[in-house]
């Protein structure tokens, strides 16, 4: 889709989301098939950045409870649908645990992300948001996981994912899981994502599943990472 072309789709696009219009949603979706847009670009250049302007709009109240219920809502039947032609890429034999934030839109973004990455070849199990730290490592040693992917996070939960990196760092469950953040709070807060010690990080799905693949050996260093360095130096200088 032409960049000019692409701008006044996505315009259409979001105000029928939001004024709950699901024929002329649908209609729109079908015309960019049948003008050969790739369900990949569709995922990437449509429903991505209307997700994101309704997260921008939705977190300034910029938007109402109803347009931001109808349009999350049926986006997300919409993104249902695409993930079914997207096209498959050869098995990568590599297992993905993605959790996300736990508001609507958040989701959403984590679901498109979680299709983007089962259609490039991962075995993806998608947990969504709210779900304990605690559960997160037990799975990721059940699954024999080779990343964790945090995508969509929100400030609130911030803290948590702190812990969790810390303490899979600390436990050694699946000492080689590589732990991937972006979207949400990491796409607005520069330097969050190796704050916390991530190992990759990306802004939008599309970029996710590309540097995923670029960069499936890289890990921060145990000098490089600031998750839980203090904790570490006071408990060193007590033991002194």
């Amino acid at each position: 889709m032409a960049s000019r072309r692409s701008n006044v789709l996505q315009e259409r696009f979001f105000n029928c989301l939001i004024s709950g219009d699901r024929h002329a949603s649908r209609e729109i979706v079908s015309q960019a098939i049948d003008e050969e847009a790739s369900a990949e670009i569709i995922m990437s250049h449509l429903f991505w950045p209307t997700t994101e302007m309704l997260q921008n709009l939705h977190r300034n109240d910029q938007l109402s409870s109803l347009s931001y219920h109808y349009a999350t809502r049926l986006l997300r039947s919409l993104v249902d649908q695409m993930q079914l032609r997207l096209e498959k890429r050869n098995e990568r034999n590599e297992t993905i645990l993605l959790v996300c934030g736990e508001e609507e839109s958040e989701e959403l973004a984590a679901q498109m992300a979680a299709d983007l990455l089962e259609a490039d070849g991962y075995k993806v199990f998608f947990a969504g948001g709210g779900v304990a730290n605690d559960e997160v490592v037990e799975q990721l040693g059940e699954l024999k996981a080779d990343k964790l992917v945090i995508y969509g996070a929100i400030p609130a939960t911030v803290p948590q994912t702190r812990l969790l990196i810390d303490r899979l760092h600390e436990i050694g469950v699946c000492p080689q899981v590589q732990i991937i953040v972006g979207g949400g709070v990491f796409n607005r807060a520069d330097g969050l994502a190796e704050e916390i010690g991530a190992d990759l990080w990306a802004k939008t799905p599309s970029e996710l599943v590309q540097v995923m693949g670029d960069r499936p050996e890289r890990r921060m260093t145990e000098d490089q990472r600031t998750v839980g360095r203090k904790r570490r130096a006071t408990a060193t200088q007590e033991a002194a």
